[in-house]
């Protein structure tokens, strides 16, 4: 009973952490946003905007590089075909934002944050897209690995 405990947590408590480390991360770049939003005006700030694009590009891509294909291998080590499915259905609409995010990025480094109500609109925007994003994400996370170690405790 013992081996299969410290088996399940030599197995998955890495993903635990992964995920609790990249949480962490999502803490980070709200706060980046509202401290952006909060701003008068926002885009004056260039550090300001370039500290919360490099938050928001490290968050985005630490989520397909790492979390999510983490959270596919538990899944498919526990033979979840329901999980997966969702994680297929799921991926490409948490794709979009990212490619949305990277636009608002690359908008940022070419300079054009210049006009206050277009750069508004757009960070308000991208508010809303994080926001279905983290609902998104936090779906996956519970089926893809919340699931699994209840099943894994169940187990010892």
């Amino acid at each position: 009973m013992l081996d299969s405990c410290q088996n399940a947590q030599e197995r998955w408590g890495g993903v635990h952490k992964l995920i609790d480390r990249w949480l962490e991360e999502r803490q980070e770049l709200v706060q980046a946003f509202r401290a952006l939003r909060d701003a008068k005006p926002a885009f004056a700030d260039k550090d300001q905007n370039r500290d919360f694009c490099a938050v928001l590009v490290d968050y985005v891509s630490a989520w397909h590089f790492e979390v999510s294909e983490q959270l596919v291998s538990e899944a498919k080590a526990f033979g979840d075909t329901k999980a997966l499915e969702l994680a297929k259905q799921i991926n490409p609409r948490i794709d979009d934002s990212t490619q949305i995010a990277l636009a608002f990025n690359d908008h940022c480094e070419k300079g054009e944050c210049t006009d206050p109500e277009r750069f508004a609109e757009k960070l308000g925007k991208l508010g809303s897209l994080l926001r279905e994003r983290f609902e998104l994400e936090d779906c996956l996370i519970d089926v893809l690995h919340t699931a699994h170690k209840q099943e894994d405790a169940v187990q010892a």
